[in-house]
C-alpha cells in the first residue's frame, strides 16, 4: 500500500447527464490510499452514478477519471476489474441459477492465465490453475462465514446472504480499490454488524491468517462506500464527501460532517 496522502483515483470535473437529467456536474474528488470514503446523500443525488462512471459502467460526457495517474475515463468494466476495481452493486447482481460456489469462481475467470483452449481440455497447467484459484474462493467463502452456503443455489438464499456472497464475488478479483454500493440495505441490525466487520478486516487484512490469498491477508489500498445508514458511516469512515443534486456540497472527517449545516439541511434531515 501507499502513503496515506497518495491519491489512488483522481475525479476532475466529472459531468454526466441522461437526455437533459444532470445526474453529475463538475464533480471533482481524491480518493486516497488507506482509507475508507464514504460517499452519502439524498436518494438522486448521483452516488451510484459516480460509482459507474469510475468502473467503467457509465461515460461521462465531461471530465476525466485517472486511476494511478492512468487516465481510465471510459474503459470498459472487464478492463476496470483487470486493474483491480472491484464492486458490488445496490440492486444484488449474482447468477441466481449457481451455487454460491460457482458465483465467486466465476469472478476468477478474470484472472486466469490459460487460453481457451487449455481450459476446454482441462489438463497440465490449466487444471493446476483452476486448483490455485480454487482455493483462494475457499479462503473467500471461510472468511465471510458462509460456508454452510457454499453449494447452495443463491437464487433462493436469504437477502443477507446474497449480499454476502456479492462481497465474496467482488473480492474473488483481488481488488485493490473496494466500491460498495449500500453494500448494508435491506438488512437488519445483526446483518450490518456482520458486514460492517467484514469491511473493515477486508480493509485491514487478516495477515497470516489467509497466507495465500494475497486480498485477504494484505487487505485492500481503499475502500468506497456508498450508505444511507449515518450511524455506520460515521463508525466505518476516515472521510465523508456529500452529494446533493449531482454536486458535492460537503467534505470532511464524519465530525465534521455531521455538525455541517449545509449537510443537516440536505441529507441528514431527510434520514432523521
Amino acid at each position: 500500500m501507499g502513503s496515506d496522502n497518495q491519491v489512488k483515483i483522481r475525479v476532475d470535473n466529472l459531468s454526466l447527464s441522461f437526455g437533459g437529467v444532470k445526474a453529475l456536474i463538475d464533480v471533482s474528488l481524491d480518493i486516497k490510499c488507506n482509507e475508507i470514503l464514504a460517499i452519502i446523500g439524498p436518494n438522486g443525488a448521483g452516488k451510484t452514478c459516480l460509482l459507474n462512471c469510475i468502473n467503467g459502467f457509465y461515460k461521462p460526457q465531461k471530465g476525466e477519471i485517472y486511476y494511478e495517474d492512468q487516465k481510465i475515463t471510459r474503459i470498459r468494466p472487464d478492463k476496470a476489474a483487470q486493474l483491480g476495481l472491484a464492486r458490488t452493486f445496490q440492486n444484488i447482481e449474482l447468477y441466481t441459477g449457481l451455487s454460491t460456489l460457482d458465483n465467486i469462481m466465476a469472478a476468477r475467470h478474470v484472472l486466469m492465465k490459460q487460453n481457451f483452449a487449455g481450459g476446454a481440455l482441462y489438463f497440465g497447467w490449466a487444471h493446476k490453475e483452476e486448483i490455485e484459484h480454487r482455493k483462494t474462493v475457499e479462503d473467500i467463502i471461510d472468511f465471510l462465514e458462509i460456508e454452510p452456503i457454499r453449494k447452495r443455489v443463491v437464487g433462493v438464499l436469504p437477502y443477507g446472504m446474497r449480499k454476502r456472497v456479492e462481497l465474496g464475488r467482488a473480492l474473488a478479483l483481488e481488488p485493490k480499490v473496494l466500491l460498495l454500493d449500500e453494500p448494508m440495505a435491506g438488512m437488519n441490525l445483526e446483518e450490518k454488524e456482520d458486514i460492517a466487520r467484514f469491511i473493515v478486516d477486508i480493509f485491514e487484512g487478516q495477515g497470516d491468517t489467509y497466507p495465500e490469498s494475497p486480498v485477504l491477508r494484505d487487505g485492500v489500498s481503499c475502500v468506497v462506500l456508498i450508505e444511507h445508514d449515518m450511524e455506520v458511516v460515521m463508525d466505518l469512515a476516515d472521510r465523508v464527501v456529500v452529494l446533493d443534486f449531482g454536486r458535492i456540497i460537503a467534505e470532511g472527517t464524519p465530525a465534521e460532517i455531521r455538525t455541517n449545516p449545509q449537510v443537516i439541511s440536505a441529507y441528514l434531515g431527510e434520514a432523521g
